[in-house]
């Protein structure tokens, strides 16, 4: 990292285990973090023992100077946060900042955000993705601007979604993309040889770079109004969205096809978790398989040997479940399920 970049002022803002990643790779390379803002302690588990986040942690370790605002428009936060006097800020999986936050170092504040913008603006880029089938997603980074998600790239970077993949394995295999390509983004920065540019330019080539579709997803999709909006004039390209999970999008519809509700169940591995219900209770699962074949019993109809396996009927085959939680069990392999329950 040059001189150049040792000497900018950094404020890094971020709080789950993601965003270490991207602050360690900040550390690791010698920029200069003047000090690092995260949420403030909270009460969890049974104990209600306070829980500090991932990335306090990683700043209390590393000796870093450390902010925990109630509230970002709090006055004697926004003053010690002046009083650092950062030259740029960078977040990664934080809230949504104010703008007399985001506004306020000269180089900006840069977002790292989960998916190749700007498709997959919202909250979970990560889980949509999967849940549509994508075959490929990235990580894009760009500076804040008013609205959500909007404002221009600076840099970006794909990587391929294996067919049985989870959104869990997307997430680390992206923590450590992006912290990689925010490296690069703040080198560039500093450099002034980053060209920014708007996010409805790239849209016509990143499209066909990826060869994105959207599929249906049912009744989980349609729930929370996740429609495609057309943007563009004659040649126009759709955007796809990424709101916010709700509980009705993690209810398994058994009306539709094995592909759809397969990547819904990875799509939403390891957290929420898809569910159906199995002798009134709520069934978590988190691994499955595809079968697809004529079904012989009704669309939700469970199917078992009782020792190796146990599958659900859909529109055009089963789906296999690997790796469950039954409602008040632990989550366990299907064999060791099938061990311990009586149907």
């Amino acid at each position: 990292m040059s001189d150049q970049l040792k000497d900018t002022r950094i404020v890094f803002m971020g709080t789950p285990e993601f965003a270490v990643a991207s602050l360690d790779a900040l550390v690791k390379a010698g920029a200069r973090i003047v000090g690092v803002v995260t949420a403030p302690d909270k009460p969890a588990g049974r104990g209600m023992k306070m829980n500090e986040s991932a990335v306090k942690k990683y700043a209390v370790e590393k000796g870093l100077h450390l902010l925990q605002p109630a509230k970002l428009k709090d006055p004697g936060f926004l003053e010690e946060l002046r009083g650092l006097r950062a030259d740029l800020q960078i977040v990664v999986a934080f809230r949504m900042l104010p703008e007399v936050v985001w506004n306020m170092p000269p180089l900006g504040t840069v977002n790292l955000h989960g998916s190749l913008l700007p498709q997959y603006r919202g909250a979970a880029p990560i889980n949509w993705a999967v849940i549509n089938g994508e075959k490929e997603t990235g990580v894009t980074t760009f500076k804040l601007q008013q609205e959500i998600d909007t404002g221009h790239i600076l840099l970006q970077e794909s990587f391929p979604i294996g067919e049985d993949d989870s959104a869990g394995d997307v997430h680390d295999y992206m923590k450590e993309i992006g912290a990689k390509l925010l490296v690069k983004t703040v080198e560039g920065l500093v450099a002034g040889t980053i060209e920014e540019r708007p996010q409805e330019s790239a849209i016509g080539s990143r499209e066909s770079a990826i060869g994105n579709r959207q599929s249906a997803v049912g009744n989980q999709q349609s729930a929370i109004g996740n429609r495609q909006s057309a943007v563009g004039n004659e040649d126009a390209t759709l955007l796809k969205h990424a709101p916010k999970i709700f509980t009705e999008t993690a209810k398994i519809d058994w009306q539709g096809t094995a592909f759809d509700i397969h990547n819904l169940i990875r799509g939403l591995s390891p957290f929420p978790g898809a569910f159906t219900y199995l002798q009134d209770k709520v069934l978590k699962i988190y691994r499955s398989k595809k079968e697809i074949a004529p079904p012989t019993i009704p669309p939700g109809s469970a199917d078992t040997n009782g020792k190796t396996y146990l599958k659900f009927a859909c529109t055009d085959g089963y789906i296999h479940v690997l790796d469950i939680q039954l409602e008040g069990k632990k989550r366990m392999t299907i064999e060791e399920f099938l061990r311990g329950y009586r149907f």
